[in-house]
């Protein structure tokens, strides 16, 4: 005597597949962590696209890093524009496409800013335009910001983003590396305040120039923070390294960062160094 129906039961029924379903179901509701590999529901990103696991932040936009680090901006040359120096095959093409996905001119947003009512004159870099590369117009514009922080007297906060110089502008792109960091030399010989936020990623040029050279030092967890990259690096030495050695606990460990800041903290760390600076810049005036 048969007690069940063998079509019935779940562990012997042939289920077949739905081609459609895939097509039903929302892609990128689930997201992996590149750090720590831990997968997650999308909205556990939360405000500051940050991992709920390792706090690694995420890459964003300059202009989404804009909408919760400043309570007011007035953005600085946002008319300024590569002229393409090189006449570099297909650059023109890569800049439309950077330029309509950041909104931006170039690889940095730049202008004054108020942090929790502290002035302060803010570039913020952007790893989606070319990934955040050095350029001619990306030079010029931080050159100004500091420039400008100069005449009014006011301090810089500079968040870097950054896979190096932009090799579409060949020499005009490395020229770039002295140019704003003799404008950050003017800006510290008259006792100014240069705070530096690093972030995923701060490499290439931008690190062996402006970003290792302000009076302190901040890095978002586990941001990538070196100047050649890894393989290259053991490609070079025949050495392998650590997966972990450009990691910005690895790097502060070995002194190049002062201190590592979640991006929920960010804007209220940065509003205590301006107000604590302003203070004993009072004091000993």
């Amino acid at each position: 005597m048969q007690l069940f129906d063998e079509l019935k039961t779940l562990g012997q029924k042939h289920i077949k597949a739905d081609k459609k379903a895939s097509q039903k179901v929302p892609s990128g509701l689930w997201q992996a962590c590149p750090k720590c590999h831990q997968s997650f529901y999308y909205k556990d990103l939360g405000q500051y696209k940050t991992c709920p696991n390792c706090h690694y932040g995420f890459r964003i936009t300059a202009r989404e890093r804009l909408g919760w680090l400043t309570d007011h901006f007035e953005e600085m040359d946002s008319d300024l524009a590569t002229t393409d120096p090189l006449n570099f095959p297909n650059y023109g093409k890569k800049l439309e496409k950077a330029r309509h996905l950041t909104k931006l001119n170039d690889s940095v947003l730049t202008g004054k800013a108020l942090i929790n009512e502290q002035p302060v004159m803010l570039g913020i870099m952007d790893p989606y335009f070319i990934m955040g590369s050095l350029g001619t117009i990306t030079g010029e514009k931080l050159t100004r910001l500091f420039e400008k922080a100069l005449k009014e007297k006011l301090p810089v906060i500079l968040c870097t983003a950054s896979g190096g110089a932009r090799m579409q502008e060949g020499i005009f792109s490395l020229m770039q590396m002295a140019k704003v960091s003799a404008a950050v030399k003017r800006h510290a010989d008259a006792g100014l305040l240069y705070i530096a936020v690093l972030t995923d990623p701060t490499t290439g040029g931008v690190t062996a120039s402006f970003a290792m050279q302000a009076d302190i030092t901040l890095a978002e967890p586990r941001a990538l923070i070196g100047f050649a990259g890894k393989r290259v690096i053991e490609q070079t030495t025949f050495q392998r390294i650590p997966d972990d050695l450009q990691d910005a606990e690895s790097v502060q460990h070995h002194g190049f960062v002062d201190q590592i800041v979640p991006r929920e903290d960010l804007k209220e760390k940065l509003a205590w160094l301006l107000k604590f600076h302003q203070v004993k810049e009072v004091t000993h005036g």
